[in-house]
């Protein structure tokens, strides 16, 4: 599922800001509203992870650090390059994998990204698609989902790869699949070219067309999932870029589009205070909650996972 909102993405916008903002917040479960002057913080973020920065993260964050988080998401490829060319104002960067960050780090915006959560690959499919039963049956384990998806007919979304995160992962998931499962060709059955522009359209707008029927199957995050109304078919461990050390453990794996070359990388959200951040403060004691217990009990509540055992990004600009 492609990760961005391109409705919120406008390149000639800046974020607006305040120095204050007058909320009423519900303090945990209590249900007991009051008014208070909270401080505003910019927010430029993945659009995987909008939903936690504009609901339960966002009241968390106000109530904890008394912080009116104002979100602004995209492909997280897209949200990065406006940050570095100083089109987006922003006080915090939160992407999903380390690439995106890195090249915000190498512009000199940010020093060191913190890990603070993580998820992984799956396959969404339509209940409303005539492979639906095939699809509930590859859910079970009964049959093979790769196989399913070769179905005359059937139609496929993901999202661009040259630009999108996801994209990405779900080239480098079919890759690893081709290896597991013993089928060379497996990439090229099922997506085609890389950059393959049937697929690539039905991934503008993946929700709609799940939940209409135009779209019979998507790659997408697992944290898409969790409101229920999509089903899914689970992926194996070793495909699902849950590994923190899946470059590590594959490093014959690659594919180049153009001049880049992209590598898998395991599917973990960062963060980091940007430089020139107009609430400076306010953007570290963000970034330093997001490492909390509180935050990753939060994380875990609403189906993220704890990336254990990776140590925070540093780029050097020398």
């Amino acid at each position: 599922m492609r990760e961005h909102d391109t409705g919120r993405t406008n390149r000639r916008t800046l974020l607006r800001r305040g120095a204050a903002t007058s909320a009423m917040l519900v303090l945990g479960e209590s249900g007991f509203f009051f008014g208070q002057s909270l401080e505003g913080l910019e927010v430029a973020s993945a659009g995987s992870i909008r939903a936690m920065l504009d609901g339960p993260l966002k009241t968390a964050t106000a109530e904890q650090l008394r912080l009116d988080l104002h979100n602004h998401s995209g492909g997280a490829d897209a949200v990065a390059r406006m940050i570095v060319e100083g089109s987006l104002a922003a006080d915090v960067f939160l992407p999903i994998t380390a690439g995106p960050m890195q090249a915000v780090q190498r512009a000199g915006r940010a020093a060191t990204a913190y890990p603070f959560a993580r998820t992984e690959m799956v396959l969404l499919y339509s209940p409303r698609s005539r492979f639906a039963a095939q699809f509930a049956e590859a859910a079970q384990g009964k049959r093979s989902w790769w196989e399913v998806l070769q179905e005359p007919g059937i139609k496929f979304a993901r999202s661009n790869p040259e630009d999108d995160p996801s994209g990405r992962a779900i080239v480098f998931t079919m890759m690893l699949a081709a290896t597991k499962y013993r089928q060379p060709d497996l990439v090229k059955t099922l997506l085609g070219p890389l950059l393959n522009p049937q697929q690539m359209d039905l991934g503008k707008n993946v929700r709609a067309g799940l939940e209409s029927g135009a779209i019979d199957a998507a790659g997408s995050y697992r944290i898409a999932t969790l409101d229920g109304k999509i089903p899914y078919v689970p992926l194996s461990p070793e495909i699902n870029l849950s590994h923190e050390r899946i470059r590590e453990e594959h490093p014959e794996l690659s594919f180049q589009i153009g001049n880049r070359t992209f590598y898998p990388e395991p599917l973990v959200f960062y963060a980091a205070a940007l430089r020139g951040a107009s609430n400076a403060a306010g953007a570290q004691a963000f970034v330093k909650w997001l490492q909390t217990k509180q935050a990753m009990a939060l994380l875990h509540a609403n189906g993220f996972e704890v990336p254990a055992g990776l140590a925070p990004l540093s780029v050097s600009t020398e």
